[in-house]
């Protein structure tokens, strides 16, 4: 059999582990792993390379279309360029920050439109769960294919924009729980006490805090403890599946673990930037790192490394937020917005991190980025090196050091609290069902070869 790809003396990691072999591809799918495959029209020698499945990232804005208020923030040609020279193969997509929201029929299919033909990865849908979709909006949005449901207990969206999210009240997301429990899909959930955080930053702000140390204080550990422990309450009353969003704190992830080992049919992830930055550095680093729940201090960041370690968080992603420079660039932390553009950065960042510094297993590298995300959403071709399942991989090369600098970066605004920083790794390949779509010789692919997976 001949095979149009074939990925050489790499080591590959497996489900059962790494082990050093090779790796067959027909037709975008992968159809042989071991040793004298024989040949292929095109050959990655990867001596020297880990290959891992390529990452699922399960949290990742795209402002497409931005309806004439957020025209000039993210766009899915740079985002997904992003996710190519990242190692990102596929990505969950939130169904906010693009103008309209995606929390019907009709907005799903704008935002279907919107991304035709300008995919250089794959992008699997959430659909928002709101106040003002109850009334057959979830309904059209399983049937029109979304993946899974967000929704926020956290206030979010601007009010002065028609059709922007907006976050549940408690009786909204009891119905939309019902309403999605019978979709058989699983609702994700920004899980943060609004009335209390709104109220902390607000008197903060009238007495003239204005660093990004005073806005960590204003959402203090048990706001995010108290709205796990209600969508937990809830989905236990409702049968529904839930997943609690960037859990920023050891005490959010133990509520999860608590309930996981009761039956609840619930997980939880955090994001990157959690395990990399601290309180302290912040005000240094300035607003680009400002995102909620907030970056914790050095005793949280080694609570929250040990909960991923021991596998009581399922996945780890970037919750890239993008924005516009001018809405960063803010003397006063408290006025600037709240997101950090990071999908670039999660493979590399967390194979330093995680692999190189402490220890982490291939295996337990591969299920955070890529098995576990796959898994929960249901994509079921995605996530894993096996034969049968699509051939997405990003290939890394450890133990070699570069700095980060903002003209590296695929983002259509080119900011990140990443530059700068030493990253221990690189990601030098990555395939999207057998294309290559980013090479460090190369750079990004021109092709548009991603396309959004249906459910």
């Amino acid at each position: 059999m001949s095979y149009d790809l074939m990925i050489k003396n790499g080591l590959v990691i497996l489900e059962s582990g790494e082990v050093k072999t090779d790796v067959a591809v027909k037709d975008g799918v992968i159809v042989a792993i071991g040793d004298d495959l024989g040949e292929a029209d095109k050959e990655i020698d990867a001596a020297g390379l880990v290959v891992s499945p390529g990452m699922v990232d399960a949290h990742v804005h795209i402002t497409d279309p931005g309806g004439g208020y957020r025209d000039q923030w993210e766009g899915y040609v740079t985002g997904t360029a992003s996710c190519a020279k990242g190692g990102v193969t596929s990505f969950m997509e939130m169904p906010l920050n693009q103008v309209p929201a995606t929390v019907d029929g009709k907005s799903l299919d704008i935002k279907y439109d919107a991304g035709k033909g300008k995919l250089k990865s794959d992008v699997g849908s959430f659909g928002g769960l709101v106040p003002f979709n109850l009334e057959g909006g979830i309904q059209e949005l399983d049937n029109g294919g979304v993946a899974a449901y967000k929704c926020f207990m956290a206030t979010c969206g601007d009010r002065s924009i028609d059709g922007d999210f907006m976050n549940v009240d408690d009786y909204s997301l009891y119905e939309g729980m019902k309403q999605v429990a019978k979709t058989g899909k699983v609702l994700a959930i920004h899980a943060e006490n609004a009335a209390i955080t709104d109220k902390l930053g607000e008197i903060a702000y009238k007495n003239g805090e204005t660093t990004l140390k005073a806005y960590v204080a204003t959402r203090p550990v048990f706001t995010e403890v108290e709205p796990i422990r209600r969508a937990i309450l809830f989905a236990k009353e409702t049968g529904c599946r839930i997943h609690i969003c960037h859990i920023a704190c050891p005490e959010g992830v133990e509520e999860v673990t608590k309930a996981r080992r009761a039956g609840v049919d619930v997980t939880c992830e955090t994001c990157t930037h959690y395990l990399y930055f601290d309180t302290d550095e912040l005000d240094a680093i300035g607003p680009v790192v400002k995102c909620s729940p907030p970056i914790r201090d050095k005793e949280n960041q080694k609570g929250m490394w040990e909960k991923v370690l021991s596998g009581e968080i399922d996945f780890v992603t970037s919750d890239h937020s993008p924005c516009t420079p001018d809405l960063k660039d803010k003397d006063n932390a408290f006025e600037a917005w709240g997101g950090i553009s990071g999908v670039q950065n999660n493979v590399d960042v967390l194979f330093d991190e995680g692999v190189q510094k402490r220890g982490m297993s291939l295996k337990q590298f591969a299920d955070i980025i890529a098995t576990n995300p796959a898994d929960r959403y249901d994509l079921d071709q995605k996530g894993r090196i096996s034969v049968g399942k699509d051939a997405d991989f990003v290939l890394i090369k450890p133990n070699a050091p570069y700095t980060l600098k903002a003209e590296d970066l695929e983002y259509r605004n080119k900011i990140s609290p990443y530059i700068g920083r030493e990253i221990g790794a690189q990601v030098v390949q990555t395939v999207l069902r057998g294309h290559v779509i980013y090479s460090k010789e190369e750079g990004v692919s021109t092709d548009f070869v991603g396309a959004f997976i249906k459910k």
